[in-house]
């Protein structure tokens, strides 16, 4: 993975409750290989028609939108099924954080071991940040992992939580098997100490 420090980019105004990882990620899509990206299935339904052409209404397909890096959601994003692909989605198209209220456990979850930064902030904060995208399409926000600090179009700066564990792999750009494969160390001392002790 990428690691994560600061990332400035601009934003994608997302407006809506409950968008559902159905929404996010068709589940004719879910036996797709990896290898091949799902970045082109991202939104696909509501991206596009029946014939394949875009939806000219649709907001990812505006040009001043189409290349957003930072998703900025509202309440209850990416809920319904346990699709890990959803998160794959998200994060081949080129996003690295998404901001909502609050998110689907299971996405929030798996967002954090794919390098997704999922920023959870109040209700009022992501429903300005919307408003401000829409009337600025192609403003920036700043998400400044280390400091736990995110930056709107308006220079108004929002704190967010994060677990330590998840904050210190993305920010070094490892999974959970890398990390556990950095401490191979402290695990071969504790196993030579207890054969010792054993011995």
């Amino acid at each position: 993975m990428e690691s994560f420090e600061t990332f400035r980019a601009p934003a994608l105004p997302f407006a809506g409750i409950n968008v559902d990882t159905d929404q996010i990620l068709p589940a004719r899509f879910l036996s797709k290989p990896r290898s091949g990206g799902f970045g082109q299935y991202l939104f696909h339904d509501l991206r596009f028609d029946e014939t394949g052409a875009e939806r000219s209404g649709f907001v990812l397909n505006q040009p001043a939108f189409r290349n957003t890096r930072i998703l900025v959601g509202e309440e209850n994003f990416a809920c319904g099924s346990s699709r890990e692909n959803a998160v794959w989605a998200i994060a081949d198209y080129g996003y690295r954080v998404v901001v909502a209220s609050s998110f689907g456990d299971i996405f929030f979850s798996n967002s954090l071991k794919n390098g997704l930064l999922p920023v959870v902030l109040p209700a009022e904060a992501t429903t300005a940040l919307i408003a401000a995208l829409s009337r600025e399409p192609g403003a920036t926000i700043e998400v400044d992992l280390e400091a736990q600090r995110l930056t709107g179009p308006d220079g108004v700066t929002h704190s967010f939580d994060i677990d330590p564990f998840s904050k210190h792999c993305l920010l070094k750009g490892i999974d959970e098997l890398d990390y556990t494969l950095s401490q191979m160390d402290k695990v071969d001392e504790f196993e030579r100490r207890r054969a010792e002790s054993e011995g």
